[in-house]
């Protein structure tokens, strides 16, 4: 699959998103088609139905089996088995090659129809009847004339697959609190309800104090609100905050976006950010160094997180202030 520009472009707050289907079957013998997306970082490229090797054991009945792929062996997912929506025809299915956090993997989908350029206040926050059934599977929502289009969740579809695979749920503890170190104060901002809570117990584990926002607007409007009590009160921006870890893939405002803005401002550049995403990879990691961030953590270094982000601040308080 060929770059298209906006991988070349950071801080836009604009995103490009693959939209493919699957025509259904609900338990009537009905069939009717449904629409998805998912962010065009994450696709490799899409291929034909490639001849698939069974597996002796699967974590779930969607995994299919495997398949060969310029000498790399790919497991194959049957997205709508995971959906529970059966595929109602396979004859000219197609496969969605994805990586993120430095995993392949590969989706079985009926068919593709084309890349949408969107701004990410168009994306909607999965709400009503959709939130119901699709907490987990789906992260927003995206509005046409004449169809509705669901932004999957292909991570948590991995993570729940095999927790192993997207990220280290458990680790060892380490002794990263140092004596007299004090509590940083850090916001932490994404919006995945379960991925915000874990960054938040690990932080808050090793002597963090945390707030939280679901996106870059909820987070930039907290951040000028700071900005603003400390210039009335003669203070310091670091009496209310010492650190911004951020999502990149969120509505209203996305995390580059974000980061871009703190590093403009005067008075918030000085504060670090940490982007902490999986879309942080050898090909999109200039993107978060054109935008300013301070340090880039994909999910599965997420046991670094705390101590990278102790570094950070406390480089920042021996630093000589700037001229």
């Amino acid at each position: 699959m060929s770059q298209t520009n906006i991988l070349l472009e950071a801080g836009t707050n604009e995103l490009e998103i693959i939209e493919f289907y699957i025509d259904e079957e609900d338990y009537s013998g009905k069939k009717y088609r449904a629409y998805y997306a998912v962010n065009v970082a994450k696709v490799l490229e899409i291929i034909r139905m490639p001849k698939v090797t069974g597996m002796p054991s699967t974590p779930h009945p969607c995994v299919v089996g495997t398949f060969n792929l310029r000498n790399k062996v790919i497991p194959l997912i049957d997205l709508s088995l995971w959906l529970g929506k059966p595929m109602a025809d396979r004859g000219n299915a197609k496969v969605i090659v994805s990586e993120f956090n430095k995993i392949i993997n590969a989706f079985i989908v009926s068919g593709v129809t084309r890349i949408h350029r969107l701004s990410w206040d168009q994306v909607e926050p999965p709400t009503g009847y959709v939130s119901t059934f699709a907490a987990n599977n789906f992260t927003g929502v995206v509005k046409f004339e004449d169809r509705i289009v669901l932004l999957l969740d292909m991570e948590q579809i991995i993570w729940d697959l095999n927790p192993s695979l997207a990220m280290r749920m458990e680790r060892e503890r380490e002794a990263l609190i140092k004596a007299g170190s004090g509590t940083y104060k850090t916001l932490v901002v994404d919006d995945s309800n379960s991925i915000r809570r874990l960054i938040t117990s690990y932080l808050v584990n090793d002597g963090f104090e945390v707030e939280q926002d679901v996106n870059g607007q909820e987070a930039w409007d907290r951040l000028s609100a700071w900005k603003e009590q400390a210039a009335k009160s003669g203070g310091s921006l670091f009496d209310h905050v010492n650190l911004l870890v951020t999502d990149i893939e969120m509505p209203a405002m996305d995390g580059h976006n974000l980061c871009k803005r703190v590093k403009e401002d005067p008075v918030l550049k000085e504060l670090p950010v940490i982007l902490f995403s999986s879309l942080i990879n050898d090909r999109l990691y200039h993107k978060g160094l054109s935008v300013g961030a301070d340090d880039q953590v994909t999910k599965p270094e997420i046991g670094t997180l705390a101590e990278r982000a102790k570094k950070l601040i406390e480089g920042r308080v021996s630093a000589k202030p700037r001229a």
